[in-house]
């Protein structure tokens, strides 16, 4: 066989291989911010890229895992959560945010927050639907939306404050909107909505009989006196809201996967078939963790806080000396920034510069925006990590030269 036509079965594999690959997974790219992780990693930078604490989670939450596999917790839970889990899901959330719901029917244990968003999605989306979804987003949310079969509408939040326009926010709501996605504290912009925005996104919902999908994963995570408010809280909102947490952020086990979604029984009923054939179910022995982790007193969320405002001003000063311009965050453990006075044409190549030649990884603003345009003078760290690594990043950020 010759070279050229040998290049042509090539082309040809290729080209029907294509044709019953989906079309879905070609609307969008893998995790940027995952990508980051694994360069960081490759270059042996510090890693301010993804959000993971590098620091340890509590010993009694640590404690309490090993136990329930000790106790021999290590077979199925019920395939929406364990009992022992519902019920302190539902106490916290009465507890914090005077919200009482029946942890039999209303509550979903999932894979994680990233699970329920995705069961939720899938559960709710009816092919020719919206979703509103506020950008600069978390990049998870835009492939959630495509792969449930739903037209994602964008709204933008605006720099320094991350307001949005109401009547922009007006106009993306219709006939057709099934959902809006409220991400409070928000990644990556740390924004906190406050009670006045919230209740203009409920009129808007209960105008266009829409649900409001909200991602509350930073509730605990709060500064400068602000308050974290739950849209299920609100009046009228109640039946109209999905509520997506889990333990990962509060409790710093990302990598433990337990998350779960708070919504009134009949929309309860899709979110678990889906959730179902999906996962089945969360770890058990997790679960039974996660159990004992909800129970812990206010002190605990307190001080959760107040190590995590030290860790902001920190990072803020680093980055404020080496050059950039920082949005302060009210919530959450990121910080976006403006690259402008850096020179580069872009974000993607500052950002890989600063892995490869810096030796610190960061998110690339465009990945947070349906048009990468956008995002093209920002980067996004995170500073949910230990005073070392902190320190580590601050000295390789002093090498760089603003242009």
């Amino acid at each position: 066989m010759s070279a050229v036509e040998a290049s042509s079965g090539a082309g040809q594999v290729i080209a029907a291989t294509r044709k019953i690959l989906s079309a879905k997974a070609e609307r969008f790219t893998e995790s940027v911010i995952r990508e980051m992780t694994r360069l960081a990693m490759q270059h042996n930078a510090v890693n301010l890229a993804q959000g993971f604490p590098d620091f340890p989670a509590s010993a009694e939450v640590k404690e309490a895992a090993r136990q329930a596999i000790a106790d021999d917790i290590n077979q199925y839970a019920i395939t929406w959560g364990a009992k022992e889990l519902r019920d302190a899901i539902a106490r916290k959330f009465e507890r914090t945010q005077g919200v009482r719901v029946d942890p039999e029917r209303e509550i979903t244990v999932c894979c994680g927050s990233t699970e329920a968003m995705m069961s939720t999605m899938m559960g709710i989306i009816n092919p020719g639907d919206e979703v509103v979804i506020f950008e600069p987003h978390y990049e998870n949310y835009g492939p959630d939306a495509i792969l449930s079969g739903a037209t994602p509408r964008f709204v933008q939040l605006r720099p320094p404050d991350w307001s949005f326009d109401r009547d922009e926010l007006s106009r993306a709501f219709g006939p057709h909107t099934k959902a809006i996605i409220v991400n409070t504290p928000n990644n990556p912009t740390g924004k906190v909505f406050s009670r006045e925005e919230l209740e203009f996104i409920r009129d808007l919902c209960v105008r266009w009989n829409a649900f409001a999908v909200t991602d509350e994963i930073y509730e605990h995570i709060i500064y400068d006196g602000m308050q974290h408010i739950s849209m299920a809280s609100l009046d009228g909102m109640r039946d109209r809201t999905i509520t997506i947490n889990g333990m990962s952020k509060t409790y710093a086990v990302t990598g433990w996967r337990v998350g779960w979604a708070i919504a009134p029984p009949e929309v309860s009923t899709p979110i678990r078939k889906v959730h179902d054939f999906l996962t089945v179910g969360a770890a058990a022995p997790l679960q039974q963790a996660g159990a004992i982790a909800l129970e812990l007193p206010q002190s605990y969320y307190q001080k959760l806080a107040e190590t995590y405002l030290v860790k902001r001003d920190r990072m803020l000063g680093i980055l404020t000396k080496a050059g950039f311009r920082c949005f302060k965050p009210s919530g959450a453990y990121y910080i976006m920034t403006d690259i402008s006075g850096f020179g580069f044409a872009d974000d993607v190549s500052f950002a890989r510069y600063l892995v490869e030649k810096i030796g610190v990884a960061v998110v690339p603003g465009s990945s947070f925006y349906d048009n990468p345009a956008m995002g093209a003078k920002q980067v996004r760290f995170t500073f949910c990590k230990k005073e070392s690594t902190l320190a580590a990043a601050a000295a390789k950020l002093s090498n760089l030269c603003p242009g």
